[in-house]
């Protein structure tokens, strides 16, 4: 069984979104989501904090299905969820795969990034999310900070644990897989995808096919 949790400003109903459920869907089920403030679903985005909780419900009704072998695969804002998920509940999931994830919270080193923070930060940018990407954000800051990505990686083992990452990645470089390899040290792999951008938009379906018989191959 295969829970995947999508990108900021994702949804279940949208295409890239759709396309990798259907990858993995030729290696067992799938359930897919929408996270809190996105399309459909109810509430407000934290970014990347509350949603710890959305993917917990996620695969608890993955558990309730009858699925005993469960892998949970996020992608950017969603391969931060993973991570944090698979530290923070015990015996939650069966393998973890994180594609094009930070390492660290409020990084601004690049173009995308800075605009995706004045995104959240900004009246206006809340305003732009809402109408133009059918997201909607909190606006109140992090109270207090969630455990970054780097620091949730050691608490991930022994579940299995693969970290993809693009070298051509514009929103996030590679010392941020590099970073989160180095925390997991021979507990985790880590893949790094000549010419691969960043997240499900990036992803190739053969890249998809690797991560679908990985999942199998460490979870069962």
């Amino acid at each position: 069984m295969f829970v995947v949790a999508h990108g900021f400003t994702g949804a279940v109903d949208r295409p890239h979104v759709r396309r990798v459920a259907q990858a993995f869907a030729r290696y067992g089920a799938v359930v897919t989501f929408s996270f809190r403030g996105h399309g459909a679903s109810g509430g407000r985005s934290t970014v990347g904090d509350r949603e710890v909780l959305d993917l917990a419900a996620a695969v608890r009704w993955a558990r309730e299905l009858g699925h005993a072998r469960v892998g949970t695969v996020g992608f950017s804002m969603g391969g931060s969820v993973v991570l944090r998920h698979a530290a923070l509940y015990e015996e939650a999931t069966d393998a973890v795969v994180s594609v094009s994830a930070p390492a660290r919270w409020y990084y601004r080193g690049t173009a995308p990034m800075r605009r995706l923070h004045w995104l959240v930060t900004r009246p206006e940018g809340r305003v732009v999310s809402r109408y133009g990407f059918r997201t909607r954000i909190h606006h109140r800051d992090w109270n207090p900070v969630p455990l970054s990505p780097v620091e949730a990686v050691p608490r991930i083992a022994p579940t299995p644990l693969l970290i993809v990452h693009g070298d051509a990645d514009g929103y996030f470089p590679v010392d941020h897989p590099r970073m989160l390899a180095a925390a997991a040290a021979d507990q985790g792999e880590l893949w790094l995808e000549p010419g691969m951008g960043h997240a499900e938009h990036a992803a190739s379906g053969e890249l998809l096919g690797r991560i679908g018989e990985w999942v199998v191959g460490r979870a069962g």
